[in-house]
């Protein structure tokens, strides 16, 4: 694991500055981990702020969050759900994509805990700078890079908490719903995705 640099006296006064300083002075954690960081998108002070769990073959590519399979999967469930995806701030806990190579494909994989931890403090900078009132977490991985904890899923999610003068939502990667076989448990499963996510646009 390679060694990231601290940064626990220091603040940026834009988003621009943070993410040219993440792409300049980030050392990936691994050689696992593509050249590239994907910044997060979207206004500040949005009402809603996403973090899902680290970019993906297609984010990777176009430099872009969520704009694969599972991004295009959360733009429908955000319309059925009453947000304007460019109203709210989407970004991802880690911030660059992991992969192993196979063949012509590049496979996702899982960031590990130390990985995570590595890009924790750019996240926590990136939440203060857009201070969004509401902070939804896609996934366990986000879930965890946003409290530091290790919590699960299914004991959260569906229960908004305060967490540091915001509200916190947790609730399913979109990915999970393209992962299940059966059409009536991924029906069930979408829709309250949806359901959190409503949640998350209220007041």
């Amino acid at each position: 694991m390679r060694t990231a640099r601290a940064f626990t006296d220091r603040h940026f006064g834009d988003l621009g500055a943070l993410y040219r300083a993440l792409a300049k002075e980030d050392v990936a954690p691994s050689d696992e981990f593509s050249d590239r960081v994907v910044p997060g998108e979207g206004p500040l002070h949005a009402g809603v702020m996403l973090i899902g769990e680290q970019p993906g073959d297609q984010e990777d590519l176009s430099g872009h969050p969520f704009v694969g399979p599972a991004g295009r999967l959360l733009d429908e469930c955000l319309r059925e759900a009453g947000i304007v995806r460019d109203d709210a701030f989407v970004t991802n806990a880690v911030k660059r994509f992991k992969f192993v190579q196979r063949g012509k494909r590049r496979l996702h994989q899982r960031p590990k805990t130390d990985e995570i931890v590595h890009y924790r403090w750019w996240l926590a900078e990136e939440i203060r700078l857009v201070d969004p009132s509401t902070v939804v977490t896609l996934g366990a991985i986000a879930l965890q890079a946003v409290t530091g904890k290790r919590m699960t899923l299914a004991s959260l999610r569906g229960k908004p908490r305060a967490w540091e003068g915001r509200r916190l939502i947790a609730t399913i990667h979109p990915s999970y719903l393209l992962r299940i076989p059966d059409a009536d448990a991924k029906a069930a499963e979408r829709e309250r995705l949806v359901e959190d996510l409503r949640m998350a646009g209220q007041d």
